[in-house]
């Protein structure tokens, strides 16, 4: 197991230099990795069982029969969830259907349960492809080890120079940097969003409801308890499988097959319904946070200053006036990545400079 997963190791690498925040990174990152992790072990069937092993009778195959309700499809019988188990039906949806072909409800979920979670990871990782991308390393480029306080002096002093002289050259330069990271940010709420609605439809509109319905499982009494988990990942099912007889009679024959598999699908998914709410919610809070930072200026040399509080209150709204938002940007994520003591003497150079010049941006 741990030769299979511990590839996804890499993925979580600690970052030097950080060019985005850290509710992105949970969407990229963690969140990549998590599905990955669920594929790959939905996937090593040896781990869990048979995907799927049916009763047969004489004269029947088991395994032509298991590979048989495995591709195309099991199913139960929803109403029966409600009856008694062991005396009104033999398992939890499992009762005789008298040919009602309607009251069938069908699993066909199970062979895609694995490259459904790997597109997922797919769609998470996108962003920060995206991000990368566009970033270009420009961030590690201007820091240029200036994360590193103990530094020679002379060295320290040469590489402040050539990071100065970025910052002035490409002044009202940097929007579309910003815009760019912004939009990646959005980007991952939007999936996010698309893929709860995307995994509903995938188990016919029970994914919505499905946490909330395991919640509030506990708290119903014993005898009215219809497991949530069962209804959507059912244990056991039915199989109906035709073949001909001696006399050349088409014969038909009901298998019960049990599905190990789904103990590992059902705790999959209820974690990840947990974790894509959680998720939807900080990236909202995340993008409501963006658009305050670019409808209401006045914010943002609060939180340059909160980003390093060596740099005075009034130096940091002095160099917010004088910046578009997207050098504002640039100035907020080096305070990430800079030495603070060499951070507030590069702000406050460049703010000399800019006054001396008079670049001031109204």
């Amino acid at each position: 197991m741990y030769k299979l997963l511990g590839g996804l190791k890499d993925y979580l690498k600690w970052q030097e230099i950080v060019t985005d925040n850290a509710v992105f990174r949970l969407h990229n990152l963690f969140t990549t990795v998590l599905l990955l992790m669920c594929s790959i072990i939905i996937t090593a069937t040896q781990y869990v069982g048979n995907p799927i092993q049916c009763i047969v009778g004489k004269g029947l195959q088991a395994h032509a029969i298991n590979t048989y309700c495995w591709i195309t499809s099991t199913f139960t019988m929803p109403d029966a969830y409600l009856r008694e188990v062991g005396r009104e039906v033999a398992h939890p949806g499992v009762a005789n259907d008298f040919g009602d072909e309607d009251a069938k409800k069908y699993y066909t979920y199970y062979q895609w349960v694995c490259f459904v979670l790997f597109f997922q990871a797919c769609l998470c990782y996108l962003p920060k492809w995206l991000w990368d991308a566009w970033e270009g390393g420009l961030m590690k480029n201007i820091v240029m080890g200036l994360n590193v306080g103990m530094c020679d002096e002379e060295d320290k002093c040469s590489r402040k120079k050539v990071l100065l002289d970025y910052l002035l050259r490409h002044v009202r330069r940097h929007n579309m940097y910003a815009i760019r990271y912004w939009f990646c940010e959005a980007l991952c709420l939007v999936n996010i969003i698309f893929q709860l609605y995307f995994m509903n439809h995938f188990f016919d509109g029970e994914f919505f409801s499905y946490g909330l319905r395991v919640m509030q499982f506990s708290e119903q009494a014993q005898e009215e308890r219809v497991d949530p988990m069962v209804y959507v990942f059912p244990r056991v099912t039915k199989c109906t499988f035709y073949k001909y007889g001696p006399s050349g009679t088409i014969q038909k024959h009901d298998s019960l097959c049990v599905l190990p598999l789904n103990i590992v699908n059902e705790k999959t998914y209820i974690f990840l319904w947990f974790w894509y709410i959680i998720l939807a919610t900080l990236l909202s809070l995340l993008v409501v946070y963006r658009a305050i930072i670019i409808i209401v200026p006045s914010i943002r040399p609060k939180l340059l200053h909160a980003r390093n509080k060596m740099v005075p209150r009034e130096v940091a709204s002095a160099i917010s006036r004088k910046t578009d938002v997207g050098d504002w940007w640039i100035l907020y994520m080096l305070g990430r990545n800079m030495d603070p003591l060499i951070y507030r003497e590069v702000v406050a150079e460049l703010l000399h400079i800019l006054t001396r010049k008079g670049s001031i941006v109204k």
